[in-house]
């Protein structure tokens, strides 16, 4: 679990003024003392473990996830649109301040259980099943959620003055087609990290504008918490208050409004699993992979698809992109795990 000391999104929001609120799958700790609330948010409901029941809200094991804040919680219907009321409520009760709602869904993850569908009970031998027309069923209430979210911030007049962001936190698996990107979920191709990202401000954005800036999910964190302390569309470093976190990501709002130009970046990732040990590393539009003993080269402008290796043709860039990797891992090996394991 996530240690309570560490400093967080949430609770810079919640000292700014904020009401936050919490609602869908929270992977930073089982252990009440790891619980959302405990980290920022005044509100959590949810489940604490990735792929429960979605009507029944137990683990394969029996184990019960489904949480009201620290008490464990009983509720009758479908996971996804419990999660959508709650979000939706949220809103309204809150309506009249500023708010952060952070609506993590479950849904499209395992296990593949369409709304209206309760039975069979999810065991760990049916955990997999299902077909594309599940999935889909699935993610169309999540398509709801945020209509109802959308149509509760134009009841109360707030849709023009709200960021309202859908993302994903990794590409698809088993049932999800994620072409022309190589690959899928737990992996560090494409298909595995790259995923969307719309965002709404009607008062600040530009409508319809798409960018080419490259952007990392920590970048949102920076993004509020410069929108939350005042920092100025043109851009600045958040203010010097005690407790402010020093984001890794970066501030996107005045790229997307043009007030600043689009920044070349690097990027880096690692998995360290049971059978897939990845690492890559991300300078511009060049992609350097390690897929267990395997190394190669990818230029992402001209083969998002990552089917042409061209180590071959520019070995520089190879040497370069293992040593921004190799400075990074070193970087990280100074500093110990802020993660518990109990």
């Amino acid at each position: 679990g996530l240690p309570t000391s560490v400093p967080t999104l949430p609770k810079l929001l919640k000292a700014a003024g904020y009401a936050t609120g919490a609602f869908g799958k929270w992977h930073l700790g089982y252990r009440d003392e790891f619980n959302p609330i405990k980290h920022g948010f005044d509100e959590y409901f949810g489940e604490l473990l990735g792929h429960s029941d979605y009507y029944h809200h137990a683990y394969y094991d029996g184990t019960y996830a489904l949480r009201d804040g620290l008490k464990p919680v009983k509720a009758e219907g479908y996971l996804t649109d419990l999660l959508n009321q709650r979000a939706t409520d949220f809103i309204r009760r809150h309506a009249r301040e500023p708010f952060f709602l952070y609506v993590p869904h479950l849904a499209v993850h395992v296990p593949f259980q369409p709304p209206g569908r309760p039975k069979p009970s999810v065991t760990k031998g049916n955990m997999y099943d299902g077909t594309r027309r599940d999935y889909a069923a699935m993610l169309e209430k999540v398509d709801e959620g945020v209509g109802m979210m959308l149509a509760e911030l134009e009841k109360h007049g707030l849709l023009d003055n709200t960021l309202f962001v859908l993302s994903s936190d990794n590409g698809g698996e088993r049932l999800s087609d994620n072409g022309p990107l190589a690959h899928k979920k737990s992996t560090l191709w494409e298909g595995g990290i790259r995923v969307p990202c719309v965002m709404r401000w009607p008062a600040k954005l530009p409508k319809g504008k798409v960018t080419s800036q490259a952007g990392i999910t920590m970048d949102l964190s920076a993004t509020f918490a410069a929108i939350a302390l005042g920092v100025p569309p043109s851009g600045g470093p958040l203010p010097a208050k005690a407790g402010t976190p020093n984001f890794d990501g970066l501030n996107l709002l005045p790229i997307l409004t043009g007030a600043q130009p689009e920044q070349e970046r690097t990027f880096f990732w690692r998995i360290d699993r049971t059978g897939r040990k990845q690492k890559a590393v991300r300078h511009g539009d060049w992609k350097y992979l390690q897929d267990g003993n395997v190394e190669l080269l990818f230029n992402l402008k001209d083969d998002i698809g990552e089917r042409r290796d061209v180590y071959r043709h520019h070995p520089q860039v190879m040497t370069d992109l293992k040593q921004r990797l190799a400075t990074w891992e070193a970087e990280l090996a100074m500093h110990p795990t802020e993660f518990l394991v109990k």
